[in-house]
């Protein structure tokens, strides 16, 4: 390479430069105090739903997996299993527990989970390079910032086509987080996202059958966001144009849907409009496409009173119909709990039968349930024209009755949604709820302190609550 190619690839204004600018210049003393809050909020919400996650079968399993590749040792703590592994190990599997439940937050306008990949990155490299509460939380909100921005930039275009932006955008996000708390360059931060474009991945072909694949991909995203930015800070050269380019993230991976694509949302507002603040938390554990459904049908689940049903209608915006309504008759009759968590005829015939969707709605005997299926054959799924997604995630159901009357319940606006927003204690309440199913209320308490307390906190003293093993039982 000449000495004049350096200042060719520098010299245009792009996505990455202006996401690289943010990251480094970022001063946490000038975010304002409700956003550091929030955000500390949202990091205790994520840690709550991986303590509950150890009970389950693919926390068990992704952990045998990965020690037999990482062999003994390790530097970073895995959430509540008493365990450390190698950092990047540690991220994945600590992001497969926040996301595996899928009960994670979610960015309406990006349509994405963002602090299931973000966090246990920055947490885990935070914990390696024995960083500052305060250094956490700062690339923490860098992540956050960006991950939604670049999200939204597409306008829901990526679960059109099989992406699951989750895994895939997390992962310029998490490099992001990364590259500020290595305390990189702008003009290296630019050239790890290049770098990061040919790392990120993520398909949504676990629709079909069940698959367990989307719990690894924030974890996935977390490592390669990790590798990019070190890579970048030994010297390692990536492409400048990573969103805008010929084949950039949008023109490659949406095609034609690339056209409507608004690249100016990835950078707008930047250290002025903080998108941490419009993070929803999930009141339900399934697919927050199916949440307005599942609390319509609940809210009906009073007045219907078991009574003969001729036929359920759940009206949902276009845009979600192919990942929760398609293909109807499986969407009928989940194999798994991932399957039940991604079903609108599932989550409407849970809520109407038992007047709300919890954890125990992902157990086997539950969505195998015969009365429950009895009902869920029954739910015809239409598009709502009227629907503001992807603002919010709507839905209406729509009881008929065999003996003539109609019931009908709309949610225009779901649950966590701005304008719905779950307050600060409902997190806290939602947290030792979590908590409780792996921890005793006192450790539960000592992570809620340090969470909350991060900013003027330690890293390393947060890692290590976590990484206690949950109850014997569980592990």
């Amino acid at each position: 390479m000449t000495h004049a190619e350096p200042a060719a690839r520098t010299a245009a204004t792009t996505i990455s430069s202006r996401l690289a600018s943010f990251a480094s210049e970022l001063r946490l003393d000038e975010v304002p105090a409700a956003v550091r809050s929030r955000a500390t909020h949202l990091m205790l919400d994520a840690l709550g739903i991986s303590l509950a996650s150890t009970r389950w079968d693919f926390a068990r399993a992704t952990l045998a997996g990965l020690r037999e590749l990482a062999g003994p040792g390790g530097d970073v703590p895995v959430i509540g299993f008493g365990q450390n592994l190698p950092m990047r190990d540690a991220v994945i599997m600590n992001a497969l527990l926040i996301h595996g439940l899928d009960y994670d937050d979610t960015h309406p306008g990006g349509v994405i989970h963002a602090t299931t990949s973000v966090l246990p990155a920055a947490l885990g490299l935070a914990t390696r390079l024995r960083a500052s509460g305060a250094e956490l939380l700062a690339a923490y909100l860098v992540g956050m910032e960006t991950t939604t921005r670049l999200g939204a930039a597409a306008r829901g275009g990526f679960h059109q086509v099989g992406f699951h932006p989750t895994g895939l955008i997390g992962a310029f996000g998490c490099t992001l987080a990364a590259a500020r708390l290595l305390r990189l360059a702008p003009d290296t931060i630019a050239d790890a996202q290049g770098i990061a474009l040919s790392f990120a991945s993520g398909s949504l072909e676990f629709l079909q059958d069940g698959a367990w694949t989307k719990r690894i991909h924030p974890g996935w995203a977390g490592a390669a966001g990790i590798t990019a930015a070190t890579l970048a800070k030994n010297g390692f050269v990536g492409t400048r144009a990573a969103y805008e380019g010929r084949f950039g993230l949008y023109r490659s991976h949406l095609g034609p849907l690339a056209e409507q694509c608004d690249l100016g949302l990835a950078s707008a507002g930047l250290g002025q409009v903080w998108e941490t603040s419009k993070v929803a938390i999930k009141p339900v554990p399934a697919c927050h496409f199916t949440h307005a459904c599942a609390d319509a049908a609940s809210l009906l689940h009073p007045q219907w009173k078991g009574a003969p049903v001729r036929r359920i209608v759940a009206r949902v915006p276009a845009g979600v119909m192919k990942t929760v309504c398609e293909p109807i008759d499986a969407k009928r009759r989940p194999a798994n709990a991932y399957e039940a968590q991604f079903s609108i005829p599932y989550s409407v015939a849970t809520g109407l039968r038992l007047g709300g969707f919890t954890l125990d709605a992902l157990e086997p005997a539950a969505y195998q349930d015969p009365q429950t299926l009895a009902l869920a054959a029954l739910v015809e799924c239409e598009a709502d024209p009227k629907a503001d997604f992807p603002r919010y995630f709507g839905g209406e159901v729509i009881v008929e009755l065999a003996d003539g009357r109609i019931l009908r319940h709309s949610e225009p606006v779901n649950r966590g949604a701005e304008g719905r927003d779950i307050s600060d204690g409902d997190i806290v309440a939602k947290f030792h709820d979590n908590a409780a199913r792996a921890v005793s209320r006192a450790h539960a308490d000592h992570i809620l302190n340090a969470v909350l307390g991060i900013e003027h906190g330690d890293t390393a003293k947060l890692a290590n609550l976590l990484g206690i093993a949950a109850r014997l039982e569980n592990t």
